[in-house]
């Protein structure tokens, strides 16, 4: 029995308890959540059980597929017998001898904080995208890891959504869309637009503490390109901007609490990968008017055809759904690696990778050093911003590139 220990009750537990939920149902029983720690104790107790303790903050999205949008899920809903034990400090439940994995789902500036408290005890860590705060933050969590010989994973859902998997399988080895040229991929104006503070925490409009979308969805989109390509991001050119340095939140339609926001929360950027594909990217938290998105989702053209959203063109045919070509075509063997006991959730799917993984002795798919590789690809956005040039990842892998990284890593004492 792994005891999973969770450190970080924020609104996004409970798309994270909706997965583990889905797990037991699938007849995953070789786990338990066995403590919750968050800074305020109530934050904690309001997912514990069902009826009892203070109330669950509510969703504070309700766009579909958004994880932001899930709500109401507790812990007794699928381990009803567990006793779940409550802490304030992380330390003290990592110590406590009750959890032997860790789960965090904690703001960027503590990933590499309660990564080095849970490496030095032993205990396998799961944790929440981006990996870490900056590079250097990143790299001394990998060395932690591979010191103490535990599994590493970072939570990635993007890749386990099943039509990136879909696409994953269209430009893979004999996929019909052939080999992969190009992608293009990016929205304006989708979420929190025009000038609302991203998801009710202002932390992330703040340069030092790691804040702006190219580091909060910047993982997630260079993990799919990656993942789908088969391939690594060689180089990035890119801008970012703030177009809206005044944020609100929204609170019976008004707009109050004004924050100054140095981060940013639109960019542009090109990339080449090293097998040859080259495509472009941007994202905006920015956007009077409406949203503007790239045909039905991210596209990608191949040698064969094209897939955008869950729609191929391929040559000579007329668009047909993916998920139906892929439901008929694609090997049973493939299907099984890619939806494990038929679960189509892309948080049990990652939770399932992870526990998997430590049941075994092995790393996860989302691995950390995964997750490096996909932050180093989010901070080549912004130091290319700053630097007024094309960047190459291996420099910012290395550290040899870190000039917008500087004050973060002095402010986390990463320097």
């Amino acid at each position: 029995m792994i005891r999973i220990g969770i450190v970080g009750c924020g609104r996004i537990l409970a798309a994270h308890l909706e997965g583990y939920r889905l797990l037991r149902e699938a007849g995953v029983d070789g786990f338990e959540i066995t403590a919750l720690c968050a800074r305020k104790e109530n934050d904690a107790l309001s997912y514990v059980k069902r009826g009892h303790g203070p109330a669950q903050r509510p969703p504070v999205s309700d766009l579909a597929g958004d994880p932001l949008a899930v709500g109401d899920q507790y812990l007794s809903d699928f381990q009803p017998e567990t006793d779940v034990a409550i802490y304030t400090d992380y330390r003290e439940m990592i110590a406590s001898g009750k959890v032997d994995a860790v789960n965090d789902f904690t703001t960027h500036g503590l990933h590499h904080q309660i990564a080095e408290v849970t490496f030095a005890r032993g205990k396998h860590l799961l944790s929440q995208k981006p990996l870490a705060v900056t590079m250097e933050g990143a790299r001394r969590m990998c060395r932690q890891a591979a010191a103490a010989g535990v599994t590493f994973g970072v939570f990635e859902n993007l890749r386990f959504v099943p039509n990136v998997r879909h696409q994953h399988w269209a430009f893979g080895n004999d996929g019909p869309a052939g080999t992969l040229q190009m992608a293009v991929m990016g929205n304006i104006g989708t979420w929190w637009a025009p000038d609302l503070i991203v998801a009710e925490t202002p932390w992330r409009h703040v340069l030092a503490e790691g804040g702006g979308i190219a580091l909060d969805l910047g993982p997630h989109f260079f993990d799919m390109i990656r993942y789908i390509s088969g391939s690594e991001v060689e180089s990035v050119s890119a801008c970012t901007r703030v177009v809206e340095p005044i944020r609100y939140l929204s609170h019976d339609g008004q707009k109050v609490s004004p924050i100054s926001c140095d981060a940013d929360d639109t960019f542009h950027a090109h990339f080449s990968l090293s097998n040859g594909v080259t495509g472009s990217l941007f994202g905006s938290w920015a956007g009077h008017g409406g949203s503007t998105m790239v045909g039905e989702g991210p596209v990608f053209h191949g040698t064969c055809g094209k897939v955008s959203g869950e729609t191929i063109h391929l040559d000579g045919s007329p668009p047909q759904s993916l998920a139906a070509l892929y439901e008929t075509n694609a090997p049973a063997a493939l299907k099984e690696k890619h939806f494990p006991l038929g679960l189509r959730n892309d948080f049990a799917l990652a939770q399932l990778d992870w526990l998997r993984a430590i049941e075994s002795g092995t790393q996860p798919e989302c691995s950390g050093s995964e997750g490096l590789r996909d932050l180093a690809c989010a901070y080549a956005v912004v130091e290319s911003s700053l630097a007024a040039r094309t960047v190459t990842i291996a420099e910012i892998e290395s550290g040899t590139l870190r000039d917008y990284q500087k004050p973060i890593d002095e402010k986390f004492s990463l320097s």
